[in-house]
Formats: C-alpha cells, sequence, structure tokens
C-alpha cells in the first residue's frame, strides 16, 4: 500500500506542473492589456515601462512563467493589479466560502444520488426506476444558471421565504438560509450524475452470482445490501471524488447568480477586469484541488477494493 500510495504521488507532481503552466499560457494568451486597469490614459512611455516591470511583464514568457512558478512555489501568488492586495489573501477568503458551498452541496448530492440510485437499482425497470431516472436526467441536464434564476423567482422573489444572493454579514447560523438556493443549484448535477452510476452498479451487482449464492444461504436482504454497497463502493468514490472536484471548479455561474462570494465570483472578476495575478492563482489553485481531489480518491479506493490492493 506505502508503494501504491507513492506511485500515485509521484504521477500527480507532473499533472500538477502541466496544470500550472497551462493556467499560465491561457491567461497570457488572452487578448486584452491588464494595466489598462492601473495606467492612466495618458501614461508616459517611463510610467507603463515601471509598471511592467513591476508586475514582470517587461520579461519574455518563458522568464515570466519560471518566475511566477518559483514565487507560487514559495507561498507568494503576486498582487491582485486591481485591488492591490495580495492575490493568496484574496483566493483564502473566496476559497473559504467556496469549501464549504461545495461541501454542503456534495452531501447533498451525495446523499440524495445515492438514495434515489439504490432505489431505482434495486428496482429496475419499474416506475420507480422510471421516476428516479427522470430526476436524474433532469438534474445533469438543466443548466446550473437556469435553475438558479427559477429558484431565485419561485423562493425569493414569489414565496419570499429565501433570500436571493448575498452570503449575510457574519458567520452565523441565520447564513443558512442564504446557503439553500445556490447549494441546491450546485448539487442538482452531481446528484443526478451519482444516481446514474450508482443505480447501474446496483443492478449490475444484483446480477452477479455471488447475491444468488448470498440468497441461497438464507442471508437476509440487509446482509445481501451491504454486501452491493461494498461491490459497488469503488467506482462510486470515483464518481463523488470528480464530481466533488467539478462542484469546486465549475461554480462560477452559480455563485455569480447568487453574489455568492467564493472562488467562481472571483474568477469571475478577475476575467472582467482582466487582472492577471488574480487569474493565475484563482485558476491554479482550483486545477490543484480538481488533481487533490483525483489523487485522493485513487488512495481510498483501495481501501473498499481488494482487488486494487492485489495489482
Amino acid at each position: 500500500m506505502p508503494v501504491y500510495i507513492l506511485k500515485r504521488v509521484a504521477y500527480a507532481v507532473p499533472v500538477a506542473l502541466a496544470v500550472s503552466m497551462i493556467c499560465f499560457l491561457l491567461v497570457h494568451l488572452a487578448p486584452g492589456d491588464p494595466l489598462s486597469l492601473v495606467l492612466p490614459a495618458d501614461a508616459n512611455q517611463t510610467t507603463i515601462d515601471a509598471t511592467k516591470a513591476k508586475y514582470g511583464l517587461d520579461q519574455p514568457l518563458p522568464a515570466q512563467y519560471f518566475l511566477w512558478l518559483t514565487n507560487v512555489v514559495s507561498g507568494d501568488f503576486g498582487t491582485s493589479i486591481a485591488t492591490g492586495r495580495p492575490v493568496v489573501s484574496e483566493i483564502a477568503n473566496a476559497l473559504t466560502y467556496s469549501l464549504l458551498l461545495a461541501l454542503i452541496a456534495s452531501v447533498l448530492g451525495l446523499v440524495v444520488g445515492t438514495l434515489l440510485g439504490t432505489v431505482a437499482g434495486y428496482w429496475n425497470g419499474t416506475a420507480i426506476d422510471k421516476i428516479a431516472s427522470a430526476v436524474a436526467i433532469s438534474g445533469v441536464s438543466l443548466p446550473h444558471y437556469w435553475l438558479g434564476i427559477v429558484l431565485v423567482v419561485i423562493f425569493s422573489v414569489n414565496l419570499n421565504w429565501l433570500p436571493a444572493m448575498g452570503a449575510g454579514e457574519s458567520w452565523s447560523a441565520e447564513r443558512l438560509k442564504f446557503m439553500v438556493l445556490p447549494a441546491i443549484t450546485l448539487a442538482a448535477m452531481p446528484a443526478g450524475i451519482i444516481t446514474r452510476s450508482v443505480r447501474a452498479l446496483v443492478a449490475d451487482t444484483l446480477g452477479k452470482e455471488f447475491v444468488t449464492a448470498l440468497e441461497a444461504r438464507g442471508l437476509t436482504q440487509t446482509q445481501i445490501f451491504l454486501h452491493v454497497v461494498k461491490n459497488a463502493a469503488p467506482t462510486a468514490i470515483a464518481v463523488i471524488g470528480v464530481q466533488l472536484g467539478y462542484l469546486m471548479a465549475g461554480s462560477i455561474l452559480v455563485e455569480t447568480v447568487f453574489s455568492w462570494p467564493g472562488t467562481g465570483l472571483l474568477l469571475n472578476t478577475a476575467i472582467l477586469q482582466r487582472d492577471i495575478p488574480l487569474l493565475q492563482g484563482t485558476i491554479l489553485v482550483l486545477a490543484l484541488i480538481f488533481v487533490a481531489l483525483n489523487l485522493l480518491v485513487d488512495i481510498v479506493q483501495p481501501m473498499f477494493d481488494p482487488r486494487m490492493k492485489r495489482g
């Protein structure tokens, strides 16, 4: 097991390096001049050159990349061009909100998806299966931003039950009201994907010969259910881990609709303001979180699947 973990970590390092390079190049290849935010329209060439040198934009791209990567490794993500504050503090503050929202949405998606998928798999081909599958397909198919707007119209505008946007003024139970609608919106897609995956796994596992053998031995339905869950767990864990990564990286539209001050809204703001240091740092952090989650899934899966341990 330790050798397996070391191998997975070793594989993740070049992936993380490639991700950093792609993040850097994509941001710099985008059109627009980031210095237009901090320079007056009548700035002379001396001022322009000094500002470029301040942000390292006067060097060739390879030199800029290695300088940026060296600083990132040491924990320095640079300074935001738009606000003048350190990028690390901007990302850390937004990441707190995104992690909280993603955690609640992932738990909600996991619970709903697992329950619907298990029920649909056990009653495969029945009306219950069709209803659960329809709910799952709707969750996957509906655009996030459209679902968020519909929920705002229903629960905020018409019923006036929940706030439409923002995150509240302080960390308290009152903030949960602000999280209900964005969490439901964000959980819809992973819940649908998990439902479909668990349904297929449960239905396939129930058709295995070992289930028939367990029934012949006189095991109860609860005991058989535990065996089915154990066999379906490795694939389900992989799906859940990937979906959690998508929740962190793909929440930009949801956070924008609800004005939730997380990394999605921060990323949207950085794009509109052409704030290269903030844009690079946010994309890199989100991408590394996705890589780390995949690495965690690779490490956890063998604990539930003896076949992977033997391999």
